[in-house]
């Protein structure tokens, strides 16, 4: 696994500052995941409360961004940290960019299972449980990654992207056709849908975070890049003796 020496500077104090900077952020992680969660839960149990908690919490997560924000511009002006400690920086003010829409997502999530007013989520159910654990999963696997600064671990969540797509192609072409079967429904359906594009989103934004992890510990931007380019320049095999 790759790693950072972020403890390594003449000052104490930076180094305070900047794992302070670092632990709010992965905070400002745990906080979204339970958003994300609990809107999911909301939306699949018809708990109409729970979604208003979500859907009124999301000035937290907002508080957060701005709070976290304002703190890495100090330590641009002051501090002006060059190489590891500029990207590390540099990938926080991204990584809790992406949180923030994560937590927007969320919100939407909550939002939703009100206007909903119940679990009756039709034949849509199963296929919205397995997107959003799917999603759940591809975010708190890709903030693991971000804590422990794992290119590895970073490269396997984002790929698993594709599995996110397919689901959600899957489900909405379903609600396309109960859509066209029942137009009655029209308003539903389009309320499930657009849950159905906010975790879809979710994942995006994972992948996103993942893509920061490798900008933070390698130095290149692989944006817009190949995923098979991707794996075979970073992907590590495991050393010998090492646990797969």
């Amino acid at each position: 696994m790759d790693k950072l020496h972020l403890d390594q500077h003449i000052s104490q104090q930076f180094n305070l500052e900047l794992e302070e900077i670092r632990n709010k952020v992965l905070s400002m992680g745990g906080l979204v995941e339970q958003q994300v969660a609990n809107g999911l839960t909301a939306l699949l149990e018809g708990d109409g409360d729970l979604g208003q908690t979500v859907s009124q919490s999301d000035y937290q997560v907002n508080a957060l961004e701005v709070e976290i924000d304002e703190e890495c511009t100090q330590v641009l002006a002051r501090r002006q940290p060059a190489a590891s400690d500029l990207r590390l920086i540099v990938t926080v003010i991204k990584v809790i960019t992406d949180l923030e829409r994560i937590g927007d997502e969320a919100e939407k999530l909550g939002r939703f299972s009100v206007e909903l007013g119940g679990p009756d989520t039709g034949d849509y159910r199963k296929e919205l449980r397995h997107l959003g654990e799917l999603v759940k999963t591809m975010l708190r696997d890709a903030l693991d990654a971000f804590a422990r600064m794992d290119v590895n671990a970073a490269i396997q969540v984002a790929s698993r992207d594709d599995d996110v797509n397919r689901e959600y192609g899957s489900l909405e072409r379903l609600l396309g056709t109960h859509l066209v079967e029942d137009p009655r429904q029209v308003s539903k359906l389009f309320k499930i849908t657009w849950c159905a594009r906010a975790l879809e989103r979710i994942g995006d934004h994972s992948v996103n975070i993942c893509e920061y992890v490798v900008y933070l510990v390698k130095g290149r931007d692989i944006r817009h890049t190949s995923f098979d380019q991707i794996k075979n320049e970073f992907l590590q095999s495991p050393e010998p003796g090492d646990k797969a």
